[in-house]
């Protein structure tokens, strides 16, 4: 196995952790773990000081031993921001009388939020200057931009740290005055009551950042006043309020992996109870679809796949439930996009996204032809009820992401707009394949596969494999105009579809989870070995990526095939997952019980230990690792790949390379401006290209 072989590093020593040992005993089951200490900065521990100084020596290391690839990456930063239209334009959606749009300028990091009365020729109205906004913050995210009923106020939220944290503002439209209403730790989303006085939004627990209540403003009242109209006492549940796009419904929806609720109310009277839709049931999900004379249910009750039922208005319990479309066996059904007179399906079928066109008059339904092997359709802004014009997007490996307007009655289609990639992209010089690779279970297994034109299948290409596989998360193949960097120096990408996502259905899902978990690490495995077999590439050229729950699977990649991979990149890793979950104040633990098990109970603790990378380090040969966390990560913290990488450096790598890098400023997602995000794929590219050999 080649690891470093012609590759030149520096000859520095790594960062060596301090071990304090931690004991753990629950099941009968003893472990030590001599890195629990670095937890401290997140509990503010004694350690807190320890950990950054840590943190800030592997990025000194990782700093030199990525040196000599300093002027690569920025000529690759150049190249990837050189590909963007800075100066740009969203297609306007229209709402309620006027045209909404955001436009980005050239040389600024963010966008305008802008809109137009009645007509596009009209004077702009600037809303919200978002790099104005953001000036003096290392991090700066606003969402949940919310115009009220009458067009006179703007609801925003905006976080500056990176922990998905929002604070909602309300703006008057026609003053320019920000309100003193001031709504701290939220979701994000303010949604609007028909009186244009009251905003509903939804409260998060300041520690484990659980979403736990939807609370009720009034304009000019102290938000310490705020009354909560809703509270979730199952804490594996999410919780989320919006409205109905016919305006008629405050709509509240109650969700974990297993089972929903749906609670609403009169949107002209804000003031009164929210009323229960259908109390929760074990195993069953559900999502609603008000229209104007009955309400759509969208449900897996019966239907693993989910079948489409519907109600009278006034008679919403389980009972008055009837069939609107079946259940298909080997059709998923994922989302209703209403309109008056159509809706909008979208379903999943051989791995694929598909829209159907149903027509609520005539009752007849057809389907949208796309032409490609492998691509991803989806609703895209959709606000207005009374329309016929059906607005999707539109992509795939090879084509940029486009924006249709689709005729839902003459069944014609218009082109609003496609990503322009500046300096020239040629779509004919790229080849996609969609192939299948055979799990050791005899599953068989997508791949979608995308690689210039020329490129040798003789097995000397390097390949890099993507995946994510959990939560049901469908990871559909998409264009970027920054992999362009990857595959004109001769890199194939693979995009394997595996279990613990929906690609295939929801029984795809259901078999990559809780205690089929190890069916999406050895699904990717296989893929991988398929790709080897095929000759795409060999073990030598042969690299890994993902992140969150895809980082989990590179760090269960690393310990059970380190051989078939000559790198991996792992982005903010779930690596820890014992320790994460057993500890209850870590933000969202109780929300993925669900997903992963309560390791409280001993069949889940003892088979999630099975495969947690941390708990499975082992003195061998790992691949090179690339590991990247942010500091203020509140979906996977900061101390889950720095304690992985501590303990890893503890054992025989051979001569692998291995790196942790945190941003001290961002957090999941990475930086927030328009480019900034492209330093942390240049490094990535540029380690992937040092390990291959590749230079200018």
């Amino acid at each position: 196995m080649r690891r470093n072989n012609n590759v030149q590093w520096p000859n520095v020593s790594a960062p060596v952790a301090a071990a304090y040992p931690h004991k753990r005993q629950i099941h009968g089951d003893t472990v030590v773990d001599n890195y629990y200490w670095m937890i401290d900065y997140f509990k503010k521990g004694p350690r807190s000081e320890e950990i950054i100084d840590y943190l800030t020596a592997e990025n000194k290391y990782t700093a030199t031993m990525l040196k000599d690839t300093e002027s690569f990456q920025d000529d690759l930063f150049q190249e990837m921001k050189s590909r963007i239209k800075e100066k740009d334009e969203s297609v306007p959606y229209f709402k309620n009388g006027y045209f909404y749009y955001s436009r980005t300028e050239e040389g600024y990091q963010y966008f305008k939020f802008c809109r137009k009365k009645g007509t596009l020729e009209a004077e702009e109205e600037l809303l919200l200057d978002i790099d104005n906004l953001a000036q003096g913050h290392a991090y700066y995210t606003a969402k949940g931009f919310s115009v009220s009923p009458d067009n006179r106020l703007l609801a925003f939220s905006v976080d500056t740290v990176s922990r998905r944290e929002y604070t909602i503002y309300i703006k008057n439209l026609e003053t320019g005055e920000v309100y003193p209403d001031h709504i701290a730790n939220t979701e994000g989303a303010a949604i609007w009551a028909n009186d244009n006085q009251t905003l509903f939004y939804t409260a998060k627990n300041p520690v484990t950042l659980l979403s736990e209540k939807i609370m009720r403003h009034t304009l000019g009242t102290e938000v310490s006043a705020d009354i909560a109209v809703y509270e979730e006492k199952d804490n594996t549940n999410y919780i989320a309020v919006g409205k109905s796009k016919n305006g008629q419904y405050i709509i509240i929806s109650s969700e974990g992996t297993l089972s929903s609720e749906i609670w609403l109310l009169d949107a002209d009277l804000p003031h009164s109870d929210f009323k229960v839709f259908q109390p929760r049931r074990p195993d069953v999900l559900y999502s609603i679809v008000p229209l104007a004379d009955r309400f759509l249910i969208l449900t897996n009750d019966e239907a693993i796949n989910f079948q489409i039922m519907q109600c009278p208005l006034d008679q919403t319990s389980r009972e008055h439930w009837t069939t609107f479309i079946a259940h298909r066996p080997d059709v998923l059904v994922s989302d209703v996009e209403e309109f008056r007179s159509f809706l909008a399906i979208a379903e999943r079928k051989d791995g694929l996204t598909q829209l159907a066109i149903y027509n609520l008059d005539s009752q007849e339904q057809h389907y949208l032809d796309f032409g490609e092997v492998a691509y991803t359709v989806y609703p895209g802004i959709n606000v207005e009820y009374d329309t016929g014009k059906l607005r999707y997007g539109y992509t795939s490996l090879v084509t940029p992401s486009s924006v249709y307007e689709y005729d839902m009655a003459d069944r014609s289609k218009l082109l609003l707009k496609q990503q322009e990639i500046l300096g020239g992209y040629d779509q004919e010089g790229y080849k996609t394949e969609r192939v299948y690779a055979l799990a050791r279970d005899g599953v068989k297994v997508p791949i979608s596969l995308v690689y210039k034109k020329g490129t040798q299948l003789d097995g000397t290409a390097p390949l890099l494999q993507y995946a994510y596989g959990s939560y049901g998360a469908s990871m559909d193949p998409t264009f970027s105009s920054n992999r362009l960097s990857l595959l004109d120096r001769g890199f194939i990408y693979a995009l394997a579809h595996i279990r613990g996502g929906e690609e295939m259905g929801r029984q795809w899902y259901e078999n990559g989870k809780m205690m089929y978990k190890m069916n999406t690490f050895y699904d990717f495995v296989d893929c991988g070995t398929y790709l080897i077999e095929k000759h795409y590439t060999s073990s030598d050229h042969l690299y890994a990526q993902g992140g969150s729950a895809g980082g989990l699977l590179m760090g269960v990649v690393a310990n059970i095939a380190p051989t078939q991979y000559q790198g991996i990149i792992a982005q903010v890793p779930f690596v820890d997952v014992v320790n994460t979950m057993l500890d209850e104040t870590i933000p969202l633990t109780t929300n993925e019980y669900d997903e992963w098990g309560n390791p409280n109970e001993p069949d889940a603790y003892f088979y999630m230990k099975s495969y947690s990378p941390y708990e499975n380090i082992v003195s061998k040969e790992y691949p090179n690792l690339l590991v990247t966390t942010g500091l203020h990560d509140s979906q996977v913290q900061y101390f889950e790949p720095a304690k992985w990488v501590a303990k890893l450096r503890t054992v025989e790598t051979g001569n692998s390379i291995l790196l942790l890098k945190t941003d001290m400023d961002y957090g999941h997602g990475g930086a927030s401006g328009r480019f900034d995000y492209l330093k942390e794929i240049a490094m990535e590219y540029a380690f992937l290209f040092k390990l291959e050999g590749i230079g200018h």
